[in-house]
């Protein structure tokens, strides 16, 4: 797949990092293409950087792993992505769109594309490396369109994820986002630290 990623700090930086050795082409979209957060990830195989427009235009895949604040801005930077699939890794815990709750809510709105949320639910370092004693941690993920999630789905796997979790549609992204603020309590603000994940287990 081509997938753009918008916003090359630990989150983007770390799928980017997982998806180019997966064999995807990565198409970096920056404001600068000269001079960014994040350079050091065209040292990476099928890696490009391109304007935000330019990278949303050519990708299949567009994962955005912004501040939330600047969905409706980078929706209308994107110009035509109907069809394509926008991935909201995004968490609007401090900060949120102007107008919607969630940048999740914002690109639905204002694009025509399948939106998904989704890799929003653990710290980047386990985006690095998601195996924990021989097994890949579980990823989530939430949204309306089923074909968003199928392709979420497969990016988790590629990623090493064990799996990914239908946590429902979009009247569940909040409390997607919520269950990211529980990893946020577990890890920094209780003192377990970054190294930990959620497995969901069954008998």
């Amino acid at each position: 797949m081509k997938i753009a990623i918008i916003g090359t700090g630990n989150v983007g930086g770390a799928l980017a990092t997982a998806w180019a050795k997966a064999g995807h082409q990565i198409l970096l979209g920056v404001r600068d293409t000269s001079h960014f957060k994040g350079v050091e990830l065209l040292q990476n195989p099928n890696t490009t950087a391109k304007s935000i427009e330019d990278a949303a235009a050519e990708a299949d895949v567009i994962l955005v792993a912004t501040p939330p604040q600047f969905a409706e801005e980078l929706a209308g930077a994107f110009g035509d992505v109907s069809g394509k699939v926008i991935i909201d890794a995004t968490n609007a815990v401090r900060t949120r769109p102007e107008n919607y709750p969630t940048a999740y809510h914002a690109f639905s709105a204002l694009t025509g594309a399948e939106v998904v949320k989704c890799f929003n639910s653990t710290g980047y370092e386990n985006m690095l490396d998601p195996v924990y004693g021989g097994e890949g941690i579980d990823m989530f993920m939430a949204g309306d369109s089923d074909a968003a999630k199928k392709t979420a789905r497969q990016l988790a796997l590629d990623a090493g994820f064990g799996d990914c979790l239908d946590f429902g549609k979009s009247d569940k992204v909040v409390l997607l986002e919520q269950f990211a603020l529980s990893w946020i309590n577990l890890a920094i603000m209780q003192g377990h630290g970054r190294n930990m994940a959620f497995k969901v287990v069954r008998r």
